[in-house]
């Protein structure tokens, strides 16, 4: 049209046509110009592309400081953005460049960076063989889950084939361990029905408390490698994108989690199994993506060995008179049986197990100091009340008493208790509470109870009240006894044995 500049798209429009074979008469139309103008197309008359131009349309706001004060300030520190910039104008010249400019130098000092700025980094997009590379780490959840109404701390291990994209995840508890590490690519491959050629990690250095640990568990990880064929490798310190097939792995399990989460409805779980069974719905959904190529690497892959390498670390230590031990900073109670005994001590990211000898003679769940605490304990009331039955007293100082009350429950029931008796009293009501609630198993139940009776403004029942009644749900059986005959015992006395019986039988 007249008085309009014709722009590329009529240009490219109206040769596609000539190259047709139309005429310029309707090739022109076609494009919405004059013949006139599509014989200059094709002669190559046309002075410049419409929307060129080499000037500016408006006056430089920056033109003062641009080349003096800002562009020295991105040679120094390349990282500077556009707003640190602007806001460092505003604090020298308050004023002088109002907010409506911020967009305009933000888009200079892209042009800038993009034109004359430092060299960036250079991502090299892998292509790794079926069966050749999987990838270990380790992240924290996006979402916080609770266990019974309890906040969980915990990581996830993430296993991953570069191949293939499959993966596995599980719960970890505590911090990046060689256990936690062991445990979980162990139970990967094993799912994954072979090995790869390698296994790559971060550094991995959290695992390390100081050097002489970072050693001895650096070499059980080299052992771990050797036993399933894998070539140990690790990423440089810092420099996480050199894991990218696992850091991106990450986030999209995150995200898959989350919204799981979100359609659950809830993030309580009851117990730490559930939570597993559910982050593995989450992964067995991701996988299906990868089915084929999974089925491809599963080709590829080492046969695994037929046993699970160690996956824990040992220690040996002496069960106090007080029947604790304290391992990784945590004070544990074991049954008083084991008082005075040397016992190794399985040390793995979630329990521990005891052995005697070779027996096997205990297993507990593994504790972690809370947050902002250098020590924590793990008390099992069990372990002790029959010895504390026998002198309830010592309850009142004891060391860890709270910690003994197994729930929060029995520390209102302390207090209460407390106030309500004398000191001697309060101490055997409690004791004797405990004891009742190990002898018959009814630990929730009775603290329910009891707890009942402290929300209706009712007294509590005395220490006899409760045990008559659960021993009346325990009767003693009755055994008949037989008296035996006094002669018996003079003629054992005289060296004969009695043969009365014999005789009546």
């Amino acid at each position: 049209m007249p008085g309009k500049r014709i722009n590329q798209y009529q240009e490219s429009l109206y040769m596609s046509k000539r190259q047709q074979g139309k005429s310029q008469e309707t090739a022109a139309a076609c494009a919405a110009i004059s013949e006139r103008s599509g014989r200059r197309i094709e002669k190559g008359e046309r002075a410049s592309i419409a929307g060129e131009r080499h000037w500016r349309t408006r006056e430089d706001p920056f033109e003062v400081v641009w080349e003096k004060e800002l562009v020295p300030l991105l040679e120094k520190e390349t990282q500077l953005t556009g707003l640190t910039l602007w806001e460092y104008l505003e604090d020298e010249q308050s004023g002088e460049f109002p907010f409506s400019v911020l967009r305009t130098l933000q888009r200079r000092v892209k042009h800038w960076k993009a034109t004359q700025g430092a060299d960036k980094v250079v991502i090299f997009r892998q292509s790794v063989p079926a069966g050749r590379q999987g990838l270990s780490d380790f992240s924290h959840p996006a979402t916080e889950i609770s266990i019974q109404g309890k906040v969980l701390p915990h990581l996830l291990y993430q296993f991953r084939f570069a191949y293939s994209g499959w993966r596995f995840v599980q719960i970890t508890l505590g911090g990046e361990s060689y256990s936690a590490l062991a445990d979980g690519l162990q139970s990967a491959l094993f799912r994954a029905g072979g090995s790869p050629i390698e296994h790559r990690t971060d550094s991995l250095s959290a695992a390390f408390n100081n050097h002489a640990e970072e050693q001895k568990l650096t070499q059980l990880y080299d052992a771990l490698c050797r036993h399933y064929n894998l070539q140990a490798t690790r990423n440089n310190r810092g420099v996480s994108h050199e894991n990218g097939a696992i850091e991106c792995a990450h986030g999209s399990f995150k995200r898959r989690l989350d919204q799981a989460l979100k359609l659950r409805g809830s993030v309580d779980f009851a117990s730490i199994q559930a939570y597993q069974a559910f982050l593995n719905k989450v992964t067995e959904r991701l996988n299906k993506r990868c089915q084929t190529r999974f089925k491809d690497e599963q080709l590829a892959l080492q046969a695994l060995p037929n046993e699970r390498f160690m996956d824990y670390s040992e220690l040996s230590l002496k069960v106090t008179r007080s029947s604790t031990l304290e391992i990784k900073r945590v004070l544990y109670t074991v049954p008083s049986r084991m008082i005075g005994e040397t016992v190794r001590v399985h040390v793995y990211h979630d329990r521990l197990v005891f052995f005697v000898g070779q027996t096997l003679s205990y297993t507990s769940p593994r504790v972690y100091p809370e947050a902002g605490q250098e020590r924590g304990r793990c008390i099992d009331y069990r372990h002790l009340i029959h010895s504390l039955s026998a002198k309830p007293q010592v309850f009142r100082f004891l060391q860890f008493r709270e910690s003994l009350l197994p729930t929060p429950t029995y520390r209102t029931l302390w207090q209460h208790c407390d106030q309500q008796f004398e000191s001697r009293d309060a101490c055997k009501w409690i004791v004797g509470v405990l004891r009742i609630a190990k002898d018959y198993h009814c630990e929730e139940r009775l603290g329910h109870e009891l707890i009942e009776r402290i929300d209706n403004n009712q007294p509590l029942p005395t220490l006899k009240v409760l045990q008559e009644r659960y021993l009346a749900h325990n009767p003693v059986p009755s055994i008949p006894a037989r008296q035996h005959d006094l002669a018996s015992y003079d003629h054992l006395l005289q060296g004969h044995w009695y043969q009365g019986e014999a005789s009546h039988a």
